[in-house]
Formats: C-alpha cells, structure tokens, sequence
C-alpha cells in the first residue's frame, strides 16, 4: 500500500488524511443530527406514535421526513448566521478555511448552549477537567468551551426533554385506555381487547384539538437562540 498519492498540483497527500476525510463525510450526517433539534423532535413524534397506539402510523421514513423539516425551520436562524459570519467570507475567499470552520462554531455553539440544562454542562466539565466557568454566562462559555463538551452536554440534555415530553405525552392516552379498560370490565366483555376500542376515541381526542399544529409549535417555541 502507498504511503501517500500524488494530487493533480504534483504535491504529495497522505494516504492517512484522505482516510480521515473519507471516515469524516461519511459521519457528516450523524454529527449534523447530533448538534441540531432533530433528536428530540423525532423521539417526540415516536413517543407520541407508540401512545396513540398506531405502531406503524405515520411510517418511519413519514416521521424522519417530518424531523427533518422542522429541524430546517428551527434551525434556520442558525444556519443563516453560519452562512453570513462563515461560509460567504470564505466563498468569497475573505477568510480561510480554518477560520470558516472556527466562525461556523460559533453559532452552532450559542444553539447548543441555550438549550442545554446546567446540570449536563457542569457534569460534562468535570469529567472532561474544565476550568470552573459560570454556567449562567452562556455567551462567555460560547468562548471559552470547546465542542467536545458541548456537543455531548447539548445531546444529554435533548435526550432528557424527549423522554420527559414523551412521558407527558402519554398521559392523556393512558387516561383513554384506563377509563375503556375499566368500563368493559364492569361490563363482563373481558375477551375484547381494550386497545381497539380506545385507539378511535385517542384518535378523536387528538384530532379534536388539532394535534398536530399544537405539538409542532410546542415543538418548535421549545427551542431558543440566543444571538
């Protein structure tokens, strides 16, 4: 095997950093998830989809399809600072390559630390030995933290606020299965399984309060940026 290849300029490119670079694009859309608002959204549309019962309605592909494009819309405010401070300087060959990345960080940054708990951000300096920073100063930790414990502290702290809609969700649905188990109980109907008489009555409830537009938008208002 070659030690390193020979691009068009005639200048030699480590074998090792075409590896690098191939492994990176290849995990380009794991760590792009991972920064942004699409782990909870799409933990909360699962959860909400296991509540009402309808294992496999919408589709997978229909609830990652949905993921994404709310992830574009929350994340919209950040991708536009990214593309004014980063990526048309240096489109425009204003800056180079490593301060476009370091400017790109910057924003994403700000997303991650003003949704993220205290209590992930303080765990994550510790074990990583961190110097003591204020965790209510979030513009001063946008400085000073560098991704490592950002990006695992934001993912904790999205991985919290899923679970705990996904709970909050349930709540209501559970209450529709508790109250039509009860009643064909009392009923002596034992052999009818309660589940398919509950699923038209969770579906009307969630129908009746139009759903969909109010878990988007509390989806969507959960979010914040501070600029």
């Amino acid at each position: 095997m070659y030690d390193s290849l020979i691009n068009v300029n005639g200048n030699q490119v480590p074998t090792l950093d075409i590896l690098l670079m191939l492994t990176l694009i290849s995990l380009l859309p794991s760590l792009l998830i991972m920064v942004t608002s699409f782990v909870r959204t799409v933990i909360i549309l699962s959860f909400l989809r296991n509540a009402m019962g309808v294992q496999q309605t919408p589709p997978n592909m229909v609830l990652v399809g949905i993921s994404i494009f709310l992830t574009l819309f929350i994340m919209d405010p950040v991708i536009k600072d990214i593309n004014t401070t980063a990526y048309t300087p240096y489109k425009n060959q204003e800056i180079t390559q490593e301060e476009a990345l370091d400017r790109a960080q910057i924003p994403l940054k700000r997303f991650m630390l003003s949704n993220t708990d205290d209590s992930a951000l303080d765990l994550f300096m510790d074990m990583s030995g961190s110097e003591p920073v204020e965790v209510s100063d979030k513009e001063a930790l946008v400085e000073e933290l560098p991704l490592t414990v950002v990006i695992p502290s934001f993912m904790t702290s999205e991985l919290k606020k899923g679970f705990t809609a996904g709970f909050l969700l349930y709540i209501p649905f559970l209450l529709i299965d508790i109250v039509v188990s009860s009643t064909l109980m009392s009923m002596g109907m034992m052999m009818l399984p309660p589940a398919m008489i509950s699923l038209p009555f969770k579906l009307l409830l969630f129908v009746t309060v139009n759903g969909w537009e109010l878990l988007f938008s509390t989806i969507a208002g959960s979010f914040h940026y501070i600029r």
